[in-house]
C-alpha cells in the first residue's frame, strides 16, 4: 500500500551508494519531485574501477544506478542502460557506465555529464556526486593492517576475519560539491542508507562539510538499517554497532530515527546468508535508545529475487509516514 501523496512535496535528500540507495529511490520518487540523491565517489571495483583507471574519470556505477532508478523513460532504455557485455574487451562493462563516460568526455566535466544524462532520462529529482575529487578509501583493521581501495577492503576482511576499526578518504577531507552541501542544508527530510556501512555510507561523511551539514540540519533525519549484515564489512554487527560506527566517523550524532525491517527472513534465504557469513541484523533497542536514536519497526522485506532487500515502495511509504507524523511536531533532534 502506498502512503497518501503529501499535499506539499517535501525536499528529500538521500545519501549513500550501491544498490541500497538506488533501490530506495524507486520508491521515494513516487512521493516527491524535490528529491536529491548524493552518491559516494570511492568505488574502484568492477566496470567503474576500469573506467576510472583507464579514463581518469570518477566512478560512474553508483551514479548510473541512481539515474536509472529515477528515470522516466521507456523500458527499452532502462534495459539498454543496464545491459552488461558478456564477451570481448567490454566483458562485464555496463552500457550505462559507457554512456556516462562518453558524456564525461564530451562535456569535460563529470558533473555536467550527470546533468546531461539526467535530461536524456527525464529523471525525477537529481543525482549529485558528494565530491568530484579523485578519492580512494583506506581501511584500518583491529590488528593495525591497512588496506587501500574500496574493492580490496571486503576481500581483506573476509580473509582475516577482523573488524574494521576505521575508514578514511585519501586525500583526507576532500571538498564536497557545493550543490550537495546546499541540498543537505535545505532538506526537510534526510535519509542515510541503506547500503554497505563502510564503503557506501561512511565515505560520504568523510567528505569535508557533509557530516557537519547533516549534524546541524533541522530536517527529520533517518537512518535505514540494512536487512542483513554483510560478509566482509559488518559480520555480527547489531543495529547499535552500525549507528556507533556512523556517529564515531562523523564525530557527532547524525540522525534521530532508525527504520528497521520487522519481518523474519524465510528459512531457505536465512540459511544461505548464514553459509555466506551473514545474518538478519539484530536490533538492540536499548542500545539504540542510549545513543539517542528511536527505533521504527515495519514489515519491509522483499525476497522476490532470492535475496533479502527492502521493498522500495514499502520503505518509501514508511519513511513518508514517519515524516508526515513527526516532522511538523519538531519533537526530534
Amino acid at each position: 500500500m502506498i502512503y497518501p501523496y503529501p499535499k506539499t512535496e517535501p525536499s528529500v535528500v538521500a545519501i549513500g551508494g550501491g544498490t541500497g540507495l538506488s533501490n530506495m529511490l524507486r520508491g521515494l520518487k513516487l512521493y516527491t519531485h524535490r528529491l536529491t540523491a548524493i552518491v559516494t565517489m570511492a568505488d574502484d571495483g568492477g566496470g567503474s574501477g576500469t573506467l576510472r583507471d583507464e579514463l581518469g574519470m570518477p566512478p560512474p556505477g553508483d551514479v548510473r544506478n541512481c539515474l536509472q532508478a529515477l528515470a522516466n523513460t521507456e523500458p527499452t532504455m532502462e534495459q539498454l542502460l543496464g545491459y552488461r557485455f558478456t564477451e570481448g574487451c567490454l566483458k562485464g562493462q555496463s552500457m550505462g557506465n559507457l554512456f556516462l563516460a562518453a558524456l564525461n568526455d564530451i562535456s569535460g566535466s563529470f558533473y555536467e555529464a550527470i546533468r546531461k544524462m539526467s535530461e536524456v532520462l527525464a529523471i525525477t529529482g537529481r543525482v549529485l556526486p558528494v565530491t568530484t575529487e579523485d578519492v580512494r578509501l583506506k581501511a584500518t583493521f583491529e590488528d593495525g593492517t591497512v588496506v587501500i581501495g574500496e574493492s580490496k577492503i571486503a576481500e581483506q576482511k573476509k580473509k582475516e576475519r577482523r573488524r574494521i576499526r576505521r575508514v578514511e578518504l585519501l586525500p583526507a577531507q576532500p571538498p564536497a560539491l557545493g550543490e550537495s552541501l546546499d541540498a543537505i542544508r535545505e532538506a526537510e527530510l534526510l535519509v542515510l542508507g541503506p547500503g554497505s556501512l563502510y564503503t557506501s555510507i561512511i565515505p560520504n561523511l568523510l567528505t569535508d562539510g557533509v557530516a557537519d551539514a547533516i549534524g546541524q540540519s533541522d530536517a527529520l533525519r533517518v537512518y535505514i538499517l540494512n536487512v542483513t549484515t554483510e560478509d566482509g564489512e559488518t559480520e555480527n554487527y547489531t543495529a547499535a554497532d552500525h549507528v556507533r560506527a556512523l556517529f564515531t566517523h562523523a564525530g557527532q550524532k547524525l540522525f534521530d530515527y532508525c527504520i528497521v525491517n520487522s519481518e523474519p527472513l524465510p528459512e531457505a534465504i536465512a540459511a544461505r546468508y548464514r553459509a555466506e557469513g551473514a545474518c538478519q541484523t539484530v536490533v538492540d533497542d536499548a542500545e539504540l535508545e542510549a545513543l539517542g536514536v528511536r527505533t521504527i519497526r515495519a514489515p519491509l522485506l522483499d525476497c522476490s529475487r532470492g535475496f533479502a532487500r527492502h521493498d522500495p515502495k514499502k520503505l518509501a511509504a514508511e519513511i513518508m509516514r514517519l515524516y508526515q507524523e513527526e516532522a511538523h511536531t519538531k519533537i526530534y533532534g
